[in-house]
């Protein structure tokens, strides 16, 4: 049985502005990974996220569930699944989290690194330039993409 990716890019402007704690300073949805053809290689939500990880790479952010902050339209794209025996997990990942990583490690066998994956010359490509735009103009902590798995 396949695996569906679904999710979005969210934002927090106010953030950087204000600072994090700060009542303005709410996550606003950014973009629907839909739109940006991410698919579901399962290389890489394995990678990234655990998902049907045969391969045994560490994920990167596994099973965190939703954001209690989530954003209004990212609630609303999530509500049909809510309640769904087809969905198997939801997890989120910040850019701070994501600019850090060794994109060199590999999984299990030593085959593959994270870069053949889900780097930036893979499908996963155009979700880190819209993440890294973000992130220039909200700061990495105030970036992030909330994914959630379906059957």
């Amino acid at each position: 049985m396949a695996t569906e990716l679904d999710g979005m890019i969210e934002c927090r402007p106010g953030a950087r502005l204000w600072g994090p704690d700060d009542e303005d300073s709410v996550w606003h949805a950014a973009m629907d990974l839909f739109v940006l053809n991410v698919g579901n290689a399962y290389d890489a939500l394995a990678c990234l996220f655990g998902v049907r990880n045969d391969t045994g790479f560490r994920p990167l952010a596994e099973n965190r569930g939703f954001p209690e902050t989530a954003s209004e339209a990212l609630r609303d794209a999530y509500a049909p699944y809510t309640d769904s025996p087809d969905l198997h997990g939801t997890t989120w990942i910040t850019w701070a989290e994501l600019a850090s990583v060794d994109w060199r490690e590999t999984d299990r066998s030593g085959a593959r690194t994270r870069a053949m994956a889900a780097g930036s010359d893979t499908q996963w490509g155009p979700v880190w330039t819209v993440m890294r735009t973000l992130a220039a103009l909200h700061g990495p902590d105030n970036v992030r993409v909330v994914a959630w798995f379906t059957s």
